[in-house]
């Protein structure tokens, strides 16, 4: 049975979309958001300006839909597997990979024309972990319930440590924490905090 033509249109629109967005994205990581322009991307993709304007009303919004898919294309995903030291490895190792994206979600917050395109920080973060669980969270309350740390103890600052940690060092450093340092992190600061006695 032949494909509507609306539902070919979809199709090749609904590829075009992605072909732009993975565009744009290897545009971020080429040029980072200041350098990015809705010319560039329309060139790299061998499209016009007014195709993607049609779809982006900017490169603001153009970039958070590029970060947004490399996020949704790339969850953290921490399987239970009963050690909450493994676990913990296991989600920083995942936070490593996202290094790449991190970064350029960093240079767009720092970008000032960014900012009066999306002047909610909180607004932004919603928007880029919008139906994505809290993983390091939920690793942590797992272990709870093994009975492997206090319940008592997962205050707030607590839960977040090791998602600050990570994301501090990659703005300083540009770059993923080596292996060492994340185990230094579990080892000698998480785990001293929250283990049971």
């Amino acid at each position: 049975m032949p494909i509507p033509t609306s539902s070919k249109k979809r199709r090749r629109d609904a590829e075009l979309e992605n072909a732009i967005i993975e565009v744009a994205w290897a545009e971020l990581l080429k040029r980072g958001y200041a350098g990015l322009t809705m010319e560039s991307v329309a060139a790299a993709a061998s499209t016009s300006r007014p195709v993607l304007a049609r779809r982006w009303n900017g490169k603001a919004t153009l970039a958070v839909a590029a970060v947004s898919h490399q996020l949704a294309i790339k969850p953290i995903n921490v399987p239970e597997r009963g050690n909450v030291r493994t676990e913990l490895l296991d989600y920083l190792d995942q936070v490593s990979d996202l290094a790449p994206i991190i970064n350029i979600i960093f240079s767009m917050l720092s970008d000032t024309s960014f900012r009066e395109s999306y002047p909610s920080a909180p607004e932004l973060r919603h928007r880029f972990i919008a139906g994505r669980a809290d993983s390091l969270k939920l690793i942590l309350h797992r272990a709870a319930k093994r009975d492997e740390i206090d319940t008592e103890k997962l205050i707030p600052a607590i839960e977040s440590l090791l998602s600050d940690l990570i994301g501090h060092y990659i703005l300083i450093n540009g770059k993923a924490p080596p292996k060492t340092l994340r185990v230094t992190w579990v080892d000698a600061l998480l785990l001293p905090l929250v283990r049971s006695r």
